[in-house]
């Protein structure tokens, strides 16, 4: 996944910008401050099937992501159960244009259009750097991985589906950001990954550095 240029509103898979919603949404609060949070990515699952490695976890609709920005490393924001971030999966036809709360940090400074590059390589580090170096441009331009398997920095930690207890499928991995008005917040060099459970319709996120 590299950056494509900003994707303000824009119903494909991007980070930052303003989320696309159903009726009826309401902006997520903060579980610990109860501020409301920062949009920091919506994702395309009916993308993975076109776009992801073989054996990438099929789903549809949207998964969308929040992250509390108020106080960073205050809220516990990097775990997926402690109320600091939270995932959703949306309809595929929610396009309605979120409105955005009248306080807290709700949006990200820059958006990020997402393409897709396919690289030859043992794992996603390899990748990440092979690409950059064959572009002759900085890594950052990297936004992350979409399906497969995740690079963990800090081990395994695949959550389980609140609904069904089963582990939940690897949707993306997110970089920090191609500068620093893009940078979602994961403490400096750090790596989101977003997670769905299908046929509960549930999500989760995470993030470790």
């Amino acid at each position: 996944m590299t950056y494509a240029g900003p994707e303000d509103t824009a119903r494909a898979t991007r980070t930052g910008g303003v989320p696309l919603v159903p009726p009826g949404f309401e902006w997520p609060a903060c579980g610990e401050c109860g501020l409301p949070m920062r949009f920091i990515a919506q994702l395309r699952l009916d993308e993975l099937a076109e776009q992801g490695p073989k054996g990438s976890a099929e789903g549809s609709g949207t998964l969308a992501v929040w992250m509390c920005q108020n106080d960073p490393g205050m809220c516990d924001e990097w775990d997926p159960d402690s109320g600091g971030n939270t995932a959703r999966l949306f309809p595929a036809e929610a396009a309605l244009t979120a409105a955005e709360p009248p306080q807290g940090e709700t949006l990200v400074a820059a958006s990020s259009g997402i393409a897709y590059q396919q690289v030859e390589a043992d794992n996603y580090d390899e990748a990440r750097g092979s690409w950059a170096e064959s572009r002759g441009v900085s890594p950052r331009q990297v936004l992350g991985a979409w399906g497969g398997e995740p690079s963990w920095l800090q081990g395994e930690e695949v959550p389980e589906c609140p609904a069904c207890d089963r582990r939940m499928s690897f949707a993306a991995q997110l970089e920090e950001g191609h500068d620093h008005e893009a940078e979602l917040g994961f403490g400096g060099g750090g790596c989101g990954y977003a997670f769905f459970c299908a046929p509960c319709g549930e999500a989760a996120f995470l993030w470790q550095c």
